[in-house]
């Protein structure tokens, strides 16, 4: 594949607007072209999981799929990254959609970013969603970003008497017990998710990004004329972690943006 270091002139390709370029450059960083990942999964169906009143745990297999494609991407994209020289990926933006031969297709695609001058071994490049206004904004506050966390969970429930019941129209306006009970939950689950991805990033804490959640329904596998809904729960952020100024290259290593301390430390990177 061809990459920034290899086209004619040297050119780069960016998703960054002027505005993000503008702030990316004031921060002590350049663009190092832009950079993508994809994977394509057999995940995202329902078939085969029996009866929703098993329980949200009955999808533990499909939710560890959907993390697995969503980790998939971003690592290739960050992999495009080092092959450009690159410390890191700004403006990451996630999506997901379904592939015509099957499937769902996921992708991850954002702006390599560098220090000029500075080289050091990185274990791995950080990647972050956050534009690049507020990266800048970021780096300027004493924090840095360890990566993209990604908090998922998806659970079900059976429509009982009661959930029917409330749903006809001559219930009048009142709270979907069960509905509520089930969204309330996934959503709790897929933050508990964003909690233990965040730890292994060995961030401080993070910037949330986007919360999603997609319903949806089907038959009752076991029950005739019944209904199932499922809901699958998304956060997604930038974990962050605090700036370290001194230390070796490292696996929480971050970018020194004072021009004077770079070329003090020989232009080695500082990290934590």
């Amino acid at each position: 594949m061809e990459t920034a270091r290899t086209r004619p002139g040297g050119t780069w390709g960016s998703a960054l607007s002027s505005a993000e370029f503008a702030a990316i450059r004031g921060a002590g960083f350049e663009p190092a072209g832009q950079v993508f990942g994809a994977a394509v999964y057999d995940a995202g169906s329902f078939t085969g999981y029996g009866c929703a009143a098993g329980g949200p745990g009955s999808y533990g297999p499909l939710v560890q799929a959907m993390y697995q494609a969503r980790q998939t991407a971003i690592d290739r994209m960050a992999a495009e990254c080092a092959a450009l020289g690159g410390h890191g990926v700004v403006g990451v933006r996630l999506a997901r959609g379904t592939f015509f031969l099957g499937g769902l297709e996921f992708t991850a695609i954002g702006t390599a970013v560098r220090v000029p001058g500075v080289v050091c071994e990185l274990p791995a490049p950080f990647t972050s969603d956050m534009s690049g206004q507020d990266f800048a904004k970021l780096i300027a506050t004493g924090w840095v970003p360890a990566g993209i966390a990604l908090g998922i969970w998806i659970g079900s429930r059976h429509d009982d008497l009661t959930t029917r019941r409330q749903a006809r129209w001559w219930s009048g306006n009142a709270e979907m017990a069960g509905w509520a009970s089930l969204v309330t939950y996934c959503r709790q689950e897929a933050r508990r998710r964003l909690e233990s991805d965040v730890r292994r990033l060995g961030a401080d804490g993070v910037v949330i990004a986007s919360m999603g959640l997609r319903v949806s329904e089907r038959d009752c596998p076991v029950a005739v004329g019944r209904r199932d809904h499922i809901v699958e729960a998304t956060v997604i952020g930038t974990a962050i972690a605090r700036f370290a100024s001194s230390g070796p290259c490292g696996a929480r290593t971050v970018l020194s943006l004072d021009p004077l301390r770079r070329a003090a430390g020989g232009g080695r990177l500082p990290g934590a």
